[in-house]
């Protein structure tokens, strides 16, 4: 069926929420763009721009910089021996198990993985065994549970798992995990370790190597400043060879990044933003001491803060009584308090959540999250 003049206008420009918004959305604070990013989307938007500069592989590309920041900035930053661009984290994710697990071979990682990590596992055809948390309301993963599903894989197959997964922080409770521990306990199996840094790599201070994780991976749309998708894939010394080998047909193209991965307008806004990401990053403890501020301020509201106290990122889950109660008798039943919030020019929450919702405090300040704070005091006395 051709597509005339009025069905075509449907795909055009399309109005998002203002950009002057107190923005407490759990997926977008860490990806809004720096000016400089601005600036670079436009200039390099093209989909031919950074591709007619490549010499054959895309992190040898000297001019733009794409080849000091890949193999010189990025490594630094992430604490990582050897580092690609990838198409997110997932995708990342997907080329360290594909490359390092064979068909049929078990993983392990954590119950509170980002389902990314498990359709990742499952694309590679391979096998999962979970390690527990300590369920409502902490949460929290044990190091040693880690053993403990290593010991059932080992006695289900008869050999060890080919990796670990960690996520570091869990997407839902924003939980930090003991990773360092995690990692000490893999290696005494002799099982690599991945870590999922897509909530933590360009908010806060992340080396892999010191924490000894043998892989990481982090998202630039979420946490780095960066049009998506984009993601970061750091790789030890020990693995850079395998996760990165080269097509025996195609001598330049590295396999498992299928020749080339993120480019144009995606790379060039990380580049863009890189330096105001690295100088936030150096701000995380002020970002820590806003997030415990800020959930301190809505427990006294009558809501309760799930996960680790105190909190330790700025992602966090509320549990919300009097706001479910509220949205029982609401004219506009659980959309009111979307609907309160935005007359308030505050976004973020989901439409039609009230019982429990997620949130993050990255980047909105202690002024504006004050305004959020005054905010819900000014709903739940209206609705009294």
């Amino acid at each position: 069926m051709a597509l005339d003049e009025s069905s075509l206008q449907k795909f055009g420009y399309m109005e998002r929420e203002p950009l002057n918004a107190i923005n407490i959305d759990p997926l977008q604070t860490g990806g809004i763009l720096t000016e400089e990013a601005r600036q670079a989307l436009v200039q390099w938007g093209d989909g031919y721009s950074v591709c007619d500069f490549c010499p054959g592989t895309l992190d040898q590309i000297k001019k733009p910089k794409i080849k000091d920041f890949v193999h010189e900035a990025l490594p630094e930053f992430i604490g990582a021996d050897e580092v690609r661009v990838t198409n997110g984290a997932r995708e990342s994710k997907f080329a360290v198990m594909h490359s390092v697990a064979n068909e049929g071979d078990w993983i392990v990682l954590d119950n509170l993985a980002h389902y990314s990590s498990h359709v990742a596992a499952q694309r590679a055809r391979l096998n999962t065994e979970t390690v527990s948390s300590t369920g409502h309301p902490d949460y929290w993963i044990d190091p040693e549970g880690y053993a403990k599903a290593i010991e059932n894989v080992i006695d289900e197959s008869g050999k060890p798992p080919s990796m670990a997964l960690l996520t570091y922080p869990d997407g839902n409770y924003g939980n930090l995990p003991n990773a360092k521990k995690v990692a000490s306990v893999c290696h005494e199996y002799d099982v690599p370790l991945l870590l999922n840094c897509a909530y933590s790599i360009g908010r806060m201070p992340i080396d892999a190597n010191d924490i000894g994780a043998d892989f990481v991976v982090g998202s630039g749309h979420k946490s780095m400043a960066s049009s998506g998708p984009i993601g970061v894939l750091g790789v030890s010394e020990e693995y850079s060879d395998i996760v990165f080998r080269k097509s025996p047909t195609h001598k330049k193209k590295e396999v498992e990044l299928l020749g080339c991965t993120a480019r144009g307008a995606t790379l060039m806004t990380m580049i863009a933003s890189f330096p105001n990401v690295v100088k936030r990053t150096r701000e995380w403890d002020r970002e820590v001491e806003n997030a415990r501020w800020f959930s301190e301020k809505l427990e006294n509201l009558g809501m309760n803060q799930v996960g680790d106290k105190p909190h330790n990122h700025d992602l966090m889950f509320f549990e919300a009584p009097n706001i479910y109660e509220i949205s029982q008798k609401a004219k506009s039943g659980r959309y009111f308090l979307y609907k309160e919030l935005k007359s308030r020019n505050i976004h973020g929450i989901k439409a039609g959540l009230t019982k429990f919702f997620k949130l993050s405090t990255f980047r909105v300040g202690r002024e504006n999250l004050s305004t959020v704070v005054d905010a819900f005091d000014e709903i739940i006395k209206k609705y009294e």
